[in-house]
C-alpha cells in the first residue's frame, strides 16, 4: 500500500488526495448499483424496440446477475494476487466499453451479451473497491467511516438508479444503457490518477487455475439454475441437472482448495465468526429486500396503478435515509459494535416488511406504504455499512479482496435465490394474472415469505450479539474492539 496513503489515515483530518480515492471506487461501486436497478423500468420499451419474448426479457437482468453473482469470488482473489489498482482500472474500463455496447445494438443476443460482460465487470470492480478502501484506512474509527460513505454511494446508486429509469425511459430505453459511460469514463481517469500502486500478494507464484476454472463455473451455474428455476420450473430435469452440476463443482471446488498450495480461497478464512455471520446475514437480509421491491413495485403499478415514475419516487423516502444517514453512522458503529447495530437495522426491515402486509386495493400511500419504506431506509443505514465492516475487520491485507468478494457474493446470491423464490410463490398464488385481486391474493403469501426470510436474518444478528455479550472484555478495553466483531 501507498505510504502517504497510509499516513494520512492516521489523522482526523483526510487529505484530498485520500478523499479522491474514496470517492473514486465509491462512484464505481455506485454505478454497479445504479446499473442493476436502471433497467427494470425500460424492459416494456427494450421488448417492444427489439420484439423479444418474455424469457428473453428476463435476461436483460439476469444475464447481469449471472456475470456479477457468479464471479465475485474470482474477482476479489484476482484483486489480491494482481494488484487491486490494476484490476480495478481494467474492469471499470471494460464496464463502460459494455454500456456503450449495450446503448448502441439492435439485437437482443447482443444485449443480453453486453449485460453478461458489464455483470463480469462490475464482479472485478466491487471487491477491489471494497479491498482498496479496507487497506488504506486503518481498523478502527477511520475504516468505519470510509465505509460507511462507501455504503451510502452503493445504497443511494441503486435507489437513484429508480428514478433515473423513470425519467430516462420517457426519453428513450437506450439512455439508460448510455448514462453510466461518461461516469465510469470520469471516475477511469480520477483511478489513473489517484490510485496509488498496492501491494499485491507476494506469498508464492503459483495460481490456481483448477479452483478458478471450477469455482467459477460452480457459481456461474448456481446463479443461473437459481434465475432459470421460476421461468422452466423448480423440479424441472434442468433444474435439477443444474443443481446437482453446481454441487458437484462447488464440492470439487473445495477438495481442490484444500490441497491447494496457493489456493484462490483459503478454507481457514470461513472460520471467522463474525466474517461467516456477515455473510450469511448478507444473503438474508438482501434476499429478503430485493423480493419485498419486486412484489411493491407489482403492487404500486398494477394494483394501484401508479406510473413508473411515480413508483420510482414512492421508494425516494429510503433512499434519501440513507444518503443523509450512512455518512452518519460510524461513531454509532464505534461506540455499540457492528453486531448490535445489524440488529436493529434487521429488526427495523422484519417490522417494514410486516406492516406491509396489510395492504389491498384501497390503502393509501401516506399510511401503508411509506411507514414501510422510512423503516426501510433506516434499516440499511444501520445494516448494511455493518455488514461491510464486519465483514472485512481482523482480516490481513492480503485477503480483504476474498473478504469483500464473499460479501458481494453472499449478497447477489441471496437477492438472486430472494427473488426467485418469492417469484415463485406469488405466480402459485395466482399473481401471474393481470387483474389486480389475482396480484392481491399472490402478495400476501409473497410477502409472507419475505418476513420469514427477514426473522431468519434476525436470528442470525442476535447471535451475533449474544456472542458478542459473551466474549465482551471488562471496561478497560480499546474501544476498537467492539467495531472489529
Amino acid at each position: 500500500m501507498s505510504s502517504s496513503a497510509q499516513l494520512s489515515t492516521s489523522s482526523t483530518r483526510w487529505d484530498a488526495r485520500l478523499w479522491g480515492v474514496l470517492l473514486t471506487v465509491s462512484t464505481v461501486v455506485g454505478l454497479d448499483a445504479l446499473d442493476v436497478s436502471m433497467v427494470g423500468v425500460a424492459l416494456p420499451s427494450i421488448r417492444a424496440d427489439l420484439g423479444l419474448s418474455t424469457s428473453a426479457l428476463q435476461w436483460v437482468v439476469s444475464g447481469y446477475v449471472l456475470g456479477y453473482g457468479g464471479l465475485l469470488l474470482l474477482g476479489g482473489r484476482t484483486a489480491d494476487l494482481l494488484g487491486r489498482r490494476r484490476v480495478f482500472l481494467v474492469a471499470v474500463a471494460v464496464f463502460a466499453l459494455a454500456s456503450l455496447l449495450g446503448g448502441l445494438v439492435d439485437n437482443g443476443a447482443l444485449l443480453i451479451a453486453s449485460r453478461f460482460i458489464k455483470g463480469l465487470a462490475a464482479a472485478f470492480t466491487a471487491p477491489a473497491a471494497l479491498s482498496i478502501i479496507t487497506t488504506t484506512f486503518h481498523e478502527g474509527p477511520a475504516r468505519n467511516r470510509a465505509i460507511s460513505i462507501f455504503a451510502v454511494f452503493g445504497a443511494s446508486g441503486y435507489s437513484a438508479g429508480l428514478v433515473f429509469s423513470g425519467l430516462l425511459t420517457e426519453v428513450g430505453w437506450r439512455w439508460t444503457f448510455l448514462l453510466p459511460v461518461p461516469i465510469a469514463l470520469a471516475a477511469l481517469a480520477f483511478a489513473v490518477k489517484l490510485l496509488p500502486t498496492y501491494e499485491r500478494d507476494r506469498s508464492g507464484a503459483g495460481y490456481d487455475f483448477p479452483g478458478a476454472i471450477t469455482g467459477a463455473a460452480g457459481s456461474l451455474l448456481l446463479v443461473f439454475a437459481v434465475v432459470e428455476a421460476p421461468e422452466v420450473g423448480w423440479a424441472a430435469p434442468r433444474t435439477l441437472i443444474s443443481f446437482a452440476v453446481a454441487a458437484a463443482l462447488l464440492v470439487t471446488f473445495v477438495f481442490i482448495e484444500k490441497r491447494s498450495s496457493h489456493p484462490l480461497l483459503r478454507l481457514g478464512i470461513l472460520r471467522s465468526g463474525p466474517l461467516a455471520r456477515a455473510n450469511l446475514g448478507g444473503v438474508l437480509f438482501f434476499g429478503a429486500y430485493i423480493g419485498f421491491q419486486f412484489v411493491v413495485m407489482l403492487y404500486l403499478q398494477s394494483v394501484l396503478g401508479w406510473s413508473a415514475l411515480e413508483t420510482a419516487l414512492g421508494f425516494l423516502p429510503a433512499a434519501l435515509i440513507v444518503a443523509f444517514g450512512s455518512p452518519r453512522i460510524e461513531p454509532l458503529i464505534d461506540r455499540v459494535g457492528t453486531p448490535r447495530t445489524i440488529l436493529a437495522g434487521v429488526v427495523a426491515h422484519v417490522i417494514a416488511y410486516a406492516l406491509f402486509l396489510g395492504v389491498d386495493e384501497h390503502s393509501g400511500y401516506a399510511a401503508s406504504v411509506l411507514p414501510s419504506m422510512i423503516l426501510l431506509g433506516i434499516g440499511f443505514t444501520l445494516a448494511f455499512s455493518s455488514l461491510n465492516i464486519q465483514a472485512t475487520a481482523g482480516i490481513g491485507d492480503d485477503e480483504q479482496g476474498l473478504a469483500g468478494g464473499l460479501l458481494n457474493t453472499s449478497v447477489q446470491v441471496g437477492g438472486a435465490i430472494g427473488l426467485a423464490v418469492v417469484t415463485a410463490v406469488l405466480t402459485a398464488n395466482g399473481g401471474s394474472e393481470a387483474s389486480p385481486a389475482a396480484l392481491l391474493s399472490g402478495l400476501t403469501p409473497a410477502l409472507s415469505v419475505v418476513t420469514g426470510i427477514a426473522v431468519l436474518g434476525l436470528l442470525v444478528a442476535l447471535t451475533g450479539v449474544i456472542r458478542r455479550r459473551r466474549s465482551e472484555a471488562p471496561a478497560a478495553e480499546p474501544e476498537f474492539a467492539l467495531a472489529a466483531e
